[in-house]
């Protein structure tokens, strides 16, 4: 069995070189970059509007938060929001932070928040994509996701018909995949860890128990993962956020320190003897953009599969929500994560170098033990059970909804069986492979959804206009750019008109 493992990681640790090399960076941060022009700064120039309509909206508007009848197999925002939070604010919030400080020293908190800034308008993109080109099963539920902007949108331009069919394939696949991997295995595996840490929890009682859990909420569907993670994910973020911020107060003093460390590590200006310098700048760049990608998942075309579940009808209000959720999940959790470790003093801000020989999530129980004691190592465990494991049911989501795209909306009781038996193997296995298999599948799937943003940010572009000129400058002759498929509709009865018209004449 070790020598297979062992196997498997070679071939992983090969793949995984390929996939995160500096051309996929590129990929990543560029294609956000180029949404962000193309939509001229959205995420700045409207910060008030999407502000307004997403948190705000929460407060404000009884459409926001309503749900749905029981025979509706829709969602509302706020539970899409909840959901696509609970597959994201997850170990990647924790223990990713600390092992991109670990790695790549503070330096790689500053590539964190370049990636998140600019994967606001990824994300964007993806849900209006999403909500443009999304269509019912035969059960009435709404499918979106990559996989369809790529077939129906990539597949309508000239000569791509065989290519959008084939990327969407493969982003399928690669979704299923890396369910397995950053939404079951690495999640499971930080909980038993945490707990056996904590609380001297056998990982095989933990696996137990969580797999008969998740079995209950999963087998019901997106209706009941959805209530579910509408109460966790509030529940779990403001308890964690809180006690972040005690942190953040009682240590404001080092907060001059900690951001010049931070600055000085991206850009390698610390002392030739310091922790990572050298190859430091390097190692800053590629963990700081590897575990932000892994803690907000824009790019990856994830999120977007849930955010298409929900009742809105303008493809720009979702793509607004996907700009918060990358807002709440990495500008607010995973900075104050940082904060709290590095202003612990278990990392020398001098250096940049990890004083502690802890890594991981115990990285940042002791951060945090350093200000509330073992009730803080108790509370990271609390806090890691119940982030990675709304990880653990949104991606079951995501999973389900590869498989039913490539296998049809009946067989996936047999996806759903399966993501339920393998989260007790996550319980035991080894937790850096977990963790090596989830940064591999990651990147395997950003690259055909990509792609998909890339060829089509045309057609986010127009949207976004079509929606700024009638909801924000108030225009009344414009009409709405809502579905993909209303426009294919409209299109074809013009050219019916037009031929019977030729023929009358």
């Amino acid at each position: 069995m070790d020598s297979f493992l062992e196997w498997v990681k070679k071939i992983n640790d090969a793949i995984n070189g390929f996939v995160w090399g500096l051309p996929m960076l590129i990929l990543l941060v560029g294609t956000g970059i180029l949404m962000t022009f193309l939509t001229k700064w959205f995420q700045i120039s409207h910060i008030g509007h999407w502000m307004k309509n997403t948190a705000g909206g929460i407060f404000r508007d009884r459409h926001v938060t309503a749900h749905t009848k029981r025979e509706d197999k829709q969602i509302s925002q706020f539970q899409s929001l909840c959901t696509a939070l609970a597959a994201t604010i997850g170990t990647g919030n924790i223990a990713g932070v600390s092992a991109a400080i670990v790695t790549g020293g503070p330096g790689a908190i500053f590539w964190m928040w370049v990636v998140a800034f600019f994967g606001m308008m990824t994300n964007f993109s993806e849900n209006v994509l999403g909500i443009y080109y999304r269509r019912r099963n035969i059960n009435n539920e709404w499918c979106g996701g990559a996989m369809y902007y790529l077939r129906d949108g990539l597949g309508s331009k000239k000569g791509c018909r065989h290519i959008g069919s084939v990327l969407a394939v493969m982003f399928s696949i690669f979704c299923i995949l890396a369910s397995f991997g950053i939404g079951n295995m690495s999640q499971i595996n930080s909980i038993s860890a945490n707990l056996n840490s904590a609380f001297n929890i056998k990982p095989v009682v933990t696996g137990i128990i969580l797999m008969i859990i998740a079995a209950l909420v999963i087998i019901g569907g997106l209706k009941w993962i959805a209530s579910v993670t509408e109460f966790l994910v509030p529940f779990m973020a403001i308890a964690y956020v809180l006690g972040a911020l005690i942190i953040f107060i009682t240590n404001i003093g080092h907060a001059g320190a900690v951001f010049e460390a931070i600055f000085k590590g991206a850009f390698g200006l610390r002392a030739a003897g310091g922790g990572i310098v050298g190859s430091g700048v390097s190692l800053a760049v590629q963990w700081g953009m590897k575990r932000g990608v892994f803690s907000n998942e824009a790019g990856l075309g994830s999120s977007v599969m849930v955010h298409s579940a929900s009742n809105v009808r303008e493809p720009v209000v979702q793509g607004m929500w996907g700009i918060f959720e990358v807002f709440a999940d990495t500008l607010v959790v995973c900075t104050l994560t940082a904060f709290a470790v590095l202003s612990s003093g278990i990392v020398d801000l001098e250096t940049g170098k990890v004083i502690s020989e802890n890594v991981s999530t115990a990285l940042v129980a002791e951060a945090f033990s350093t200000r509330f004691g073992m009730l803080g190592t108790w509370f990271i465990a609390i806090a890691i059970l119940f982030f990675a494991f709304s990880t653990v049911l949104g991606w079951s989501q995501y999973g389900t909804k590869g498989f039913e795209y490539l296998f049809g909306t009946k067989a996936t009781v047999i996806y759903k069986a399966v993501f339920i038996l393998f989260i007790l193997f996550g319980a035991t296995m080894n937790l850096e492979l977990a963790w090596d298999l989830s940064d591999t599948f990651n990147g395997l799937m950003a690259i055909p959804n990509l792609i998909g943003v890339i060829t089509l940010s045309g057609t986010v572009m127009k949207i976004t206009k079509n929606y700024v000129d009638r909801k924000i400058r108030g225009r009344s002759d414009v009409k709405p750019m809502l579905s993909a498929l209303d426009d294919i509709q409209e299109l074809h009865e013009q050219e019916i008109a037009q031929k019977e018209a030729g023929t009358n004449a």
